[in-house]
């Protein structure tokens, strides 16, 4: 029991980790939006990422938190169905979200000369059809949910697949095969753009750092570009959305075929699933210095107010 216990705080600690990053993360960038600077339609889609990632740790966290206070029966079926569906629509706006990020970026920092310029985003609101779209999709594959999930009795408090007090209902082999077909079609295809959209930025990076060495031995200056810089950190972005979603594929296949009681590589599996909406703000808040930029914002702010009231 005191492990138990030790286990959920450790996982309501990251959960409250995440959903700061990721406040800190959405704020920044709203707020870059609503001053009237230049609206890059990055930061909306980080925006919009920040908030799919806030979604998926509240309805975890939130599953996981009532059940180390020992509230196994907690939730009825139609909590319960909210909740799961919540989350399996999150986790598949995440991989969308992330997906047109790695395609927007790529198609910013491409040359002019280039096809891909013309599909350059605009406007920053030109990405809100985008969002519907993901939308409407991942809540139509995910639907199967709304019937297939219940609630549990008391005495069943005891299941394996770590939902405690929800269950899933058997379904019919064509229903479960439909939907299972979908999301690997979904998973595919948006997993193969972001891996060529990645590609192709990594190709553009090489190219520009070959410039930046021809221009140091030429004793020339040159700046990177902030749209390169983003880039980086977009790549990096995608390489921990990567390693999170194979290793926790890996683990999902191991725990499903294996027969024994592997208490320690499901705990392993439950903060895997969590590991990318943790970890994608504290990247961006060091990469792109974000906590700097609003003590800065906040400290000029009042700077100014102390000097007007000085003034008057």
């Amino acid at each position: 029991m005191g492990l138990q216990f030790i286990k959920e705080t450790i996982f309501l600690f990251m959960t409250m980790i995440g959903i700061l990053g990721n406040i800190s993360v959405s704020v920044n960038y709203l707020f870059s939006l609503l001053e009237g600077a230049e609206k890059k339609p990055v930061h909306l889609i980080l925006i919009h990422l920040a908030f799919i990632n806030i979604l998926i740790l509240l309805a975890k966290g939130f599953r996981k938190t009532i059940t180390a206070f020992g509230l196994k029966n907690f939730l009825d079926d139609i909590g319960c169905k909210i909740i799961v569906y919540l989350e399996r629509v999150a986790c598949g706006l995440s991989l969308c979200t992330s997906s047109l990020l790695t395609v927007v970026q790529a198609i910013i920092i491409s040359p002019r000369a280039s096809g891909w310029s013309r599909l350059r985003p605009k406007s920053a609101w030109h990405i809100l059809p985008f969002f519907s779209f993901f939308w409407i999709l991942n809540a139509l594959i995910s639907v199967n949910l709304i019937h297939s999930m219940k609630s549990t009795d008391l005495n069943m408090s005891q299941l394996r697949n770590g939902y405690n007090y929800c269950y899933f209902v058997l379904e019919s082999q064509e229903i479960k095969w439909i939907f299972l077909i979908l999301m690997v079609l979904r998973d595919a295809v948006f997993q193969g753009a972001m891996g060529g959209a990645s590609g192709y930025m990594v190709f553009l990076l090489y190219k520009h750092h070959q410039n930046v060495l021809y221009l140091q031995n030429s004793k020339l200056l040159y700046r990177t570009p902030p749209e390169l810089r983003a880039a980086k950190s977009v790549l990096l972005l995608m390489l921990c959305f990567v390693f999170f979603y194979w290793t926790d594929c890996a683990f999902s296949l191991f725990l499903s075929l294996s027969l024994g009681d592997y208490s320690l590589m499901i705990n392993i599996h439950e903060f895997l699933t969590l590991g990318y909406v943790i970890f994608s703000p504290l990247i961006l808040i060091h990469r792109d210095g974000l906590l700097a930029e609003c003590w800065h914002a906040q400290w000029e702010t009042l700077r100014k107010c102390v000097s007007h009231l000085h003034v008057q």
